[in-house]
């Protein structure tokens, strides 16, 4: 006969504090259903984004029969005219407003652009003359503000009302895009600044050819955001200007979506039933929207690594 030889327990190894905790609910792989939950979920989202837009872009595209027998916006064009467009562009208000629009957005940014990179590096090197109490100063224009007729107060008293530098001007600096741009520069590596600086180099120049290569990510969202914010500003020119011949398009197609107003050259083509009003309103309407629609996808792959690391490291 065989002896049984019974085994000791075996002992469970308590759990090491270094051991990972459980991860929580929200982070376990989904399943199936969680997958398609989230299809379905991204998929009504992309059609409550992009359906409103194909109707602005098909009602912009249609003649005045297809839209008289839509009873208004159009969902399914029938035949496409470009006779809005035409018009807009003939050399009218529209046209004069859209080049003071772009150039405006485009001036504007460079300006902005300059002088926060500059003002982001200054504060960015530690130990440079009054950086701790500009930087306070700055911090606190986010949190007071003298006002809207201090500000217009300001605007008059310097002459710059009823001209285009009263679009730029005033909304020129944002103290939060300093920041993000100040974080950024003082995440680069400062062996790399001082073997420039031990070379020669001066401040301009570590600037231009080491600080701004390494940081295009960031300074292409900070563009972004300072272009789409000209681009689509309108209360300063409601309050600075009054010369209609140099509102920009925004101004422009507030008048005419909200009060009815056709622009200089196109009311004899409405009243005449040559051009819908509808369809104009819908194509002022899209060319607001396009070159914010155009540029956002080439800036999108800069823009999670851009905020990300600026606001980390800031």
């Amino acid at each position: 006969m065989t002896a049984v030889i019974d085994k000791p327990p075996v002992r469970e190894r308590p759990p090491s504090r270094w051991a990972a905790p459980p991860r929580p609910v929200w982070e376990e792989e989904p399943g199936g259903a969680g997958l398609a939950g989230k299809g379905l979920v991204l998929t009504l989202a992309c059609l409550g984004i992009l359906f409103p837009l194909w109707i602005v872009i098909v009602t912009s595209l249609s003649s005045r029969r297809t839209i008289d027998q839509a009873g208004g916006l159009v969902i399914i064009p029938k035949g496409i005219t470009f006779v809005a467009y035409r018009e807009l562009l003939s050399g009218g208000q529209v046209t004069r407003a859209t080049v003071i629009s772009v150039l405006v957005t485009l001036v504007g940014t460079l300006f902005s652009m300059t002088v926060s990179v500059l003002c982001a590096y200054g504060l960015s090197r530690i130990g440079t003359l009054g950086h701790r109490l500009l930087l306070m100063f700055l911090l606190a224009t986010m949190f007071f503000s003298a006002g809207l007729i201090p500000t217009y107060l300001l605007v008059q008293s310097l002459g710059l009302t009823n001209s285009y530098l009263a679009l730029i001007l005033p909304s020129a600096v944002s103290v939060f895009n300093i920041l993000v741009l100040r974080g950024f520069f003082m995440g680069i590596s400062q062996e790399l600044i001082d073997s420039a600086r031990i070379d020669g180099a001066g401040d301009f120049r570590i600037l231009w050819q080491i600080v701004m290569p390494l940081s295009r990510a960031v300074l292409a969202v900070i563009t972004l955001f300072y272009a789409v914010g000209y681009w689509s500003a309108w209360f300063n020119a409601s309050l600075y200007l009054n010369d209609q011949d140099k509102m920009p398009l925004q101004n422009v197609m507030i008048q005419l979506v909200q009060k009815q107003q056709a622009p200089v050259g196109l009311g004899q083509a409405i009243k005449t039933g040559e051009l819908s009003g509808l369809a104009v309103q819908m194509a002022v309407m899209v060319m607001a929207l396009l070159p914010v629609t155009v540029l956002s996808p080439f800036v999108q792959k800069h823009f999670k690594k851009g905020m990300l690391t600026g606001a980390v490291k800031g």
